[in-house]
C-alpha cells in the first residue's frame, strides 16, 4: 500500500464533506484524510495504486483543486476516513431542499419588485425588470464577497474566462455589484444592458459545458456560503438574465 500527500484548497469542513463521496467512491483509495489546520490543506491518500492524476480528477469533480504533490508527512490535525461497506449512503436531498437558498433569494427579489410596482400605482415591465436585475446583481455579489477566495476557487472550475484569468474571477463580484447599482440608478440603460448581455453570455458558455458534460461540481452563483450543485437551474438563471437584458435593449431602441 502506498501513501501520497497533496496541497489542496480544501479549507473547511464543508469542503471535506463535498469531496467525501468522490474519494470514498474510488476503489483504489483505502483511506484518506485532510488537515485543514495546515496552511497547505494537506490531503493524505492511502491505497494500492494511488494516482496523482486520478486524485486530482476526483477532487476537481467536487469543485476543488489539487495544487501539487508533497513529500509524505504526518498530518496530526487530519481526520481519517476509512471506507466502510456497511455505512449507509448519505440521504439524497430533494430539489427544493438543494436549491432552497437560491429560491429564497429570488423569491424575496420578486416580492420586493411586485411591492414597488404596486405602490407606484401601475405595473411597468421595463422598470420592474431593471429593479429585479439590480437587486439580483447586488444580492448575488454580496454572497460572493463573503468569501471571495472561496468563490474564485469554485468559479474557476467551470467559467471559461476565470479559468484563464484569476483576476477576472476576483473582479466578477465587483462587476455584478456595479451592474446592480447601474440598474437601480438607471445609469445609461443601453451600456448597462449591453454589458450585462456580454457578461451573461460569457458565463453561459462555461455553465453549458459543465451541464452537458454532467460534471459534478458546485455552482458558485451564491459564492461558497451555500453548497449547490451545478445543474440546468444555473443555466436557466444565466439565460433568463441574458434574455431580460435583450428585452430591455429592445425597449431602449
Amino acid at each position: 500500500m502506498m501513501t501520497k500527500q497533496y496541497r489542496t484548497d480544501l479549507n473547511c469542513g464543508s469542503c471535506v464533506a463535498a469531496v467525501t463521496p468522490f474519494l470514498n467512491g474510488d476503489a483504489a483509495i483505502k483511506r484518506w484524510s485532510v488537515d485543514t489546520g495546515d496552511p497547505r490543506k494537506v490531503l493524505t491518500v492511502e491505497g494500492d495504486d494511488v494516482s496523482t492524476d486520478n486524485v486530482g480528477r476526483l477532487v476537481s469533480e467536487a469543485g476543488f483543486r489539487v495544487l501539487g504533490e508533497i513529500e509524505p508527512a504526518a498530518t496530526p490535525g487530519g481526520t481519517l476516513y476509512a471506507l466502510s461497506p456497511a455505512a449507509p449512503p448519505e440521504p439524497r436531498k430533494s430539489w427544493l431542499v438543494t436549491y432552497h437558498p437560491l429560491l429564497l433569494v429570488v423569491g424575496y427579489l420578486v416580492g420586493l419588485v411586485v411591492l414597488f410596482e404596486f405602490t407606484a400605482g401601475s405595473f411597468h415591465w421595463m422598470r420592474a425588470m431593471a429593479h429585479f436585475m439590480g437587486g439580483f446583481f447586488i444580492a448575488f455579489s454580496f454572497f460572493k464577497l463573503l468569501d471571495l477566495p472561496g468563490f474564485v476557487t469554485s468559479y474557476q472550475t467551470y467559467d471559461v474566462l476565470a479559468r484563464r484569468s484569476t483576476a477576472y474571477g476576483y473582479a466578477y463580484p465587483f462587476i455584478e455589484l456595479a451592474l446592480g447599482i447601474a440598474y437601480l440608478a438607471d445609469f445609461s440603460p443601453l451600456f448597462t444592458n449591453l454589458a450585462t448581455l456580454v457578461v451573461m453570455l460569457l458565463g453561459l458558455v462555461g455553465v453549458t459545458q459543465a451541464v452537458l458534460a454532467k460534471r459534478q461540481i458546485r455552482c458558485a452563483c451564491l459564492g461558497s456560503v451555500f453548497q449547490m450543485p451545478m445543474s440546468s437551474v444555473t443555466l436557466i438563471e444565466d439565460g433568463l438574465m441574458a434574455a431580460m437584458a435583450v428585452a430591455m435593449l429592445a425597449g431602449t431602441w
